[in-house]
């Protein structure tokens, strides 16, 4: 189930500091770092945002992958990216814009858009039907996903945060 908070979830916690691949994997990562792809107006949204996010993952570090953990993470990623932007273009008159963050331990993304819907996964899930399934994926692959509400009334920003890999 989603979680709807008035804000974006606060701090996970202290960035891992043990030596190995995970400390290699934190140094590719530059704490904090914030990515912003404006979305509003312009054609081929989704694979824009795909792209983006693709070019993002590499420059972090998570592409190209070392083992199939990795390769699975990024995936996951470019999964839920496609599944928020084409949300927003079918259900909320377009994305306004992509924003990534990434640590060493979690990939926070936001869609923003105009529109005044609720998303929310489909119940009961029908696995055998045709559409109806981008929340169900995103509430799957996340460790959490939720919908801020913009202060002026107008439009929302649907977050998901999804695990770095080990």
């Amino acid at each position: 189930m989603s979680t709807t908070r008035p804000y974006p979830p606060g701090d996970l916690g202290p960035e891992s500091g043990s030596a190995g691949a995970s400390a290699a994997s934190a140094a590719a990562t530059p704490a904090g770092q914030v990515r912003r792809l404006r979305l509003a107006g312009t054609r081929g949204a989704v694979a824009r945002g795909r792209d983006f996010a693709r070019q993002a993952l590499h420059d972090w570090g998570w592409l190209p992958a070392v083992g199939a953990d990795q390769r699975a993470a990024a995936e996951d990623v470019l999964l839920v990216v496609s599944e928020l932007v084409t949300n927003a273009c079918l259900h909320a008159e377009g994305p306004e814009e992509l924003r990534l963050r990434c640590s060493a331990k979690v990939l926070h993304l936001e869609v923003s858009d105009l529109g005044t819907g609720q998303p929310a996964p489909r119940s009961p899930h029908r696995p055998g039907r045709p559409g109806g399934h981008g929340m169900f994926i995103v509430q799957r692959l996340c460790l959490d996903w939720g919908v801020v509400r913009n202060t002026d009334g107008t439009g929302k920003t649907v977050w998901a945060e999804l695990a770095a890999p080990s």
